[in-house]
């Protein structure tokens, strides 16, 4: 994690006039890509419910959400992995609404169907360079990731045990441009959120194991991380709307929207 001064340094500048949204019945959220399918549908369906509350969503990812947080510029921070001590220093509350699993991907053409953490972490140490290597076709492995500072990325290079250590071919800003990317080129593999995968790609199982909720729940996937909403503070002490916002998303409702888009609930 990036010392505190640079940290804030990094933030770009949101849209003008987002102030604390605190302040009037409208909620801001900031952050993570991977978060965008879930949030957007989070806040479509209670602004169906609450006629006098609007909630706003931008993501520009999982650092930049911490920071429009804590720098008071946005109500709630998305995040897609767990918070840091140093956030947490700064003020930053981690909130678990669900978890979602990791999935590696290949392109659909690709006749591997399964793959060892080991293999995987040949892979991305540029070790094994071709799928002949590992039992498929003699292809070059394309290797796709998400750019540094992305949650997403973050979850998987720490899984792999290769923190910073992962060698790219390309890097992409959103889950959605590596699975573009990945389903476009013979021999590409990346990893995005499991709940956004389509027909488009090749969902690899790890070790034998299918990154589906059942598994994620009895242990068996491991390859999981969770999707935050940061608050600067505790809930109970945020403002109304804000507080009824988590209400829902952590009440019967959110959550059972989290399932139906293929996350793992908390509740």
């Amino acid at each position: 994690m990036k010392a505190a001064a640079g940290l804030f340094a990094a933030l770009s500048v949101l849209s003008s006039g987002c102030g604390r949204s605190g302040e009037t019945d409208s909620i801001l959220l900031v952050g993570s890509t991977a978060m965008e399918t879930f949030v957007s549908a989070l806040a479509e369906d209670y602004m169906d419910k609450r006629e006098n509350v609007t909630v706003t969503a931008q993501f520009p990812g999982s650092e930049a959400g911490i920071l429009a947080v804590l720098e008071h510029k946005a109500s709630v921070g998305c995040v897609s992995r767990f918070l840091s001590e140093d956030e947490k220093a700064h003020g930053a509350v981690e909130n678990i609404v669900a978890y979602d699993p990791v999935a590696v991907c290949v392109d659909a053409d690709n006749d591997i169907t399964t793959i060892t953490a080991e293999e995987l972490s040949q892979i991305y140490a540029g070790t094994v360079t071709n799928w002949a290597q590992l039992g498929g076709r003699d292809v070059p492995v394309v290797v796709i990731g998400r750019e540094a500072g992305s949650g997403t990325r973050q979850a998987f290079e720490k899984w792999l045990g290769m923190e910073g250590e992962c060698v790219y071919t390309n890097e992409y800003s959103s889950d959605g441009a590596v699975m573009a990317k990945v389903s476009s080129i013979h021999g590409a593999v990346g990893y995005i959120s499991a709940s956004l995968a389509d027909d488009s790609v090749n969902v690899l199982a790890l070790d034998g194991i299918k990154p589906v909720e059942e598994n994620v729940i009895n242990g068996l996937y491991t390859l999981n991380r969770p999707f935050v909403m940061v608050t600067a503070g505790e809930i109970d002490g945020q403002p109304e709307p804000v507080r009824e916002w988590f209400d829902y998303v952590l009440g019967r409702q959110g959550q059972k929207l989290a399932h139906s888009i293929g996350l793992v609930p908390v509740k």
